[in-house]
C-alpha cells in the first residue's frame, strides 16, 4: 500500500523515521530523536512533543514494526523509483530511436537497421533469427561517422582514385575510378602500415647509431684538438726556455684559436645529434600513433587516424653533410695540425735574418742567449739599457737556422 513520505516523517528531526518507537498518545517519533528531547527537560517531566501531552513518569519506548516495515518498503520503492529514472535519456544521452513518449537512454547501434536500440527494444535481435545477422556496435555518436550523409546508407566502399568512402549509391557517381571493399582496403593500408613500422624502428636504429658514432668523433676531435695543443706546449717549452712569458701568450692565443676550431668541429656534431634527437623523438611518435591505430578496429576512425598520419609518414631528407664521418673528423684533425704546424713555423723556423723590431737596426747587432737565438743589442749592449715602455715580446728574437 503506498503512502505519503509525510506520513513517515519524524516531526522531530524532520527526516524519514529511523528505528520508529510510538508513545502512550499514539504519536512516532525517532528512539535517538525522543530520547534526546526528553534528556533535555530539566524538570524532569516527560512530555509528547507534537501533542504537548505529560506523563507523570517516563514511558517506555518500545519498537513500532508495522511503522518500520512501512518504512522500508517506501526505501525500496524510491531506489527503484530512482533506478527507472537512470533508464530514460537525460539531455546530451543518445535516445533510442524506438521508444514513444520518455524516451530511454541507446545502448546499442544495428548497423543494417541504422537505427540505436534501448536495451527493451534490443532484444528482438537476440531472438528473432534473421535479426541475429544483424551487425551490432556500442551506440556513441561516433556511430554516425559510418553513415553517408547525403545518402543515409551504411560506408561501405572505398574509391583509391579519390581517396574518399562510399555508399553503395555513391559508387554510381564513380563508376570510372578504382573502387573495392572498405575491408580489402583496410588490409592493404595495414600492409602499409606495418611497412611503415618497420621503416620507423629501422630508421630509429640507424639514428640511434649515427648519434653514437657521432658521440665517438665529438671525443676524437676533442681528444685530437689537447693533443695538438699539448704538442705545441711542449715543443715550445723544449725550444726556448728562457722566454716563458711570450710562449705563454701564445699558447693562450693557440688554446683560443684550437678552441674555435674544436667548438667548429663539436659544434656540427651537436647540431647533427640534436637533428637526429629530434628526428628520433618524432619518429618514436609517430611509431606510437601507428601502433595505437593498428589496434583500431572501426574502418571509419582507420582511415580518419591514416589519413590524419600521411604527413607524417613521409620521410624528409636529412641535412647536407660531408661524404663521410670520418672524412669531417680527418679534416678537423688536418685543420688543427695545420693551423699547430704552421704557428710552430713561424716561431721556430724562420728563416735567414730578420730586421729588428726595436729599433729598426739589422740582426747583426744581436748578443747569443742560448745555443741558436739571438737577442737584439740595440741600447749599448745592454738588456737593462732598454726603455721600461719597451716590453720583451717587442724584442726582436731571431733564431739561426
Amino acid at each position: 500500500m503506498a503512502c505519503s513520505s509525510e506520513l513517515l516523517d519524524c516531526s522531530i528531526c524532520l527526516q524519514l523515521l529511523e528505528e520508529p518507537v510510538t508513545t502512550a498518545c499514539g504519536h512516532s517519533f525517532c528512539r535517538g530523536c525522543i530520547e534526546t528531547f526528553w534528556k533535555s527537560k530539566a524538570d524532569g517531566w516527560s512530555s509528547c512533543p507534537q501533542c504537548r501531552r505529560t506523563f507523570s513518569s517516563r514511558p517506555v519506548l518500545h519498537k513500532n514494526i508495522v511503522l518500520m516495515g512501512l518504512v522500508e518498503d517506501y526505501k525500496r520503492r524510491s531506489a527503484a523509483a530512482d533506478e527507472d529514472d537512470d533508464d530514460y535519456a537525460a539531455p546530451g544521452d543518445i535516445q533510442c530511436d524506438i521508444c514513444r513518449g520518455r524516451k530511454k537512454k541507446a545502448d546499442m547501434y544495428c548497423l543494417v537497421c541504422l537505427a540505436f536500440y534501448c536495451q527493451t527494444h534490443l532484444q528482438p535481435h537476440f531472438d528473432v533469427a534473421p535479426l541475429k545477422k544483424h551487425s551490432l556496435v556500442q551506440a556513441s555518436t561516433k556511430v554516425m561517422e559510418n553513415i553517408c550523409r547525403r545518402h543515409d546508407r551504411r560506408l561501405e566502399m572505398f574509391c583509391r582514385t579519390d581517396q574518399q568512402l562510399l555508399c553503395p549509391l555513391c559508387v554510381l557517381a564513380h563508376s570510372a575510378h578504382e573502387v573495392v571493399e572498405i575491408k580489402e582496403e583496410m588490409m592493404a593500408k595495414q600492409r602499409l602500415m606495418r611497412r611503415k613500422r618497420q621503416e620507423t624502428e629501422n630508421r630509429v636504429k640507424e639514428s640511434e647509431g649515427e648519434m653514437m658514432e657521432l658521440k665517438k668523433a665529438a671525443d676524437s676531435i676533442r681528444d685530437a684538438a689537447w693533443e695538438a695543443c699539448d704538442d705545441f706546449e711542449q715543443q715550445c717549452a723544449e725550444h726556448i726556455r728562457w722566454y716563458t712569458q711570450y710562449l705563454d701568450g701564445k699558447c693562450m692565443e693557440m688554446r683560443e684559436t684550437v678552441g674555435q676550431l674544436e667548438k667548429a668541429g663539436l659544434d656540427w656534431t651537436w647540431s647533427r645529434r640534436g637533428q637526429l634527437e629530434r628526428d628520433v623523438n618524432r619518429l618514436k611518435g609517430v611509431q606510437h600513433k601507428l601502433s595505437q591505430l593498428s589496434q583500431t578496429d572501426d574502418p571509419i576512425q582507420f582511415f580518419q587516424g591514416f589519413q590524419a598520419l600521411t604527413d607524417l609518414l613521409a620521410f624528409k631528407g636529412s641535412e647536407e653533410r660531408p661524404n663521410s664521418l670520418e672524412e669531417f673528423v680527418s679534416a678537423c684533425k688536418e685543420k688543427l695540425k695545420h693551423t699547430c704546424t704552421r704557428e710552430k713555423d713561424l716561431l721556430f723556423h724562420q728563416p735567414g735574418q730578420k730586421e729588428c723590431k726595436c729599433d729598426g737596426f739589422w740582426s747583426s747587432r744581436r748578443r747569443p742567449v742560448s745555443k741558436d737565438v739571438f737577442l737584439c743589442c740595440s741600447f749599448k749592449d745592454s738588456w737593462e739599457a732598454a726603455p721600461k715602455s719597451l716590453k720583451k715580446r717587442d724584442l726582436c728574437l731571431v733564431q739561426v737556422c
